[in-house]
């Protein structure tokens, strides 16, 4: 391997760490719980989505899966499965249709954040509409949620990937010339 491809390799493992760090840091300071799922409202997505733009689909997937995913560590541990799977999902999807160039328009941009959307809000639908009851008639643990649940928490879910989006789509506009590929 040549001192140029492990100089990038450690930039992205840090990049990586950065970022997953602030997804933490925006899943634990702002928590707004939702009673009906035991879940909670927070802008960690914003730190997701935006790694996801500025660096593409491979880094955006690694901040979902390990920064929100450890927030839910402290207090949550029941949705780390859920939380990682959909978030790694969501960065790994914003990054793959509007990440990482510094040409790409900004209508591709707000599609990447739609399609991100709307991977948070049906992903935590299934998880707590579907996977978690059904996990839960082996194992106790998961036995957090229901479909009725599930659907109280779609709006809640809505403002949050919204909000999210939003504020990264202004980061986005800040740093995408300077960052790019």
């Amino acid at each position: 391997m040549s001192n140029s491809s492990e100089v990038k390799q450690l930039v992205n493992v840090g990049i990586v760490a950065a970022f997953a760090t602030l997804a933490f840091v925006g899943t634990t300071i702002i928590r707004i719980p939702i009673p009906a799922t035991g879940g909670y409202f927070n802008l960690g997505d914003t730190f997701v989505m935006i790694a996801a733009l500025l660096y593409g689909p491979l880094i955006g997937g690694l901040v979902g899966l390990i920064g929100p995913a450890a927030a839910d560590a402290i207090g949550f541990p029941q949705f780390i499965l859920a939380t990682a799977i959909v978030k790694g999902l969501e960065g790994a999807a914003v990054g793959a249709i509007g990440g990482k160039t510094k040409s790409i328009s900004s209508g591709r941009v707000i599609i990447a954040l739609v399609v991100g959307i709307f991977i948070l809000v049906a992903g935590y639908f299934v998880f707590e509409a579907y996977i978690y009851p059904m996990l839960a008639k082996t194992v106790r643990f998961f036995g957090v949620t229901d479909a009725k649940a599930a659907l109280a928490e779609i709006i809640p879910n809505l403002l949050q990937g919204g909000i999210s989006a939003v504020i990264a789509f202004g980061i986005w506009r800040v740093f995408r010339r300077k960052v790019g590929n």
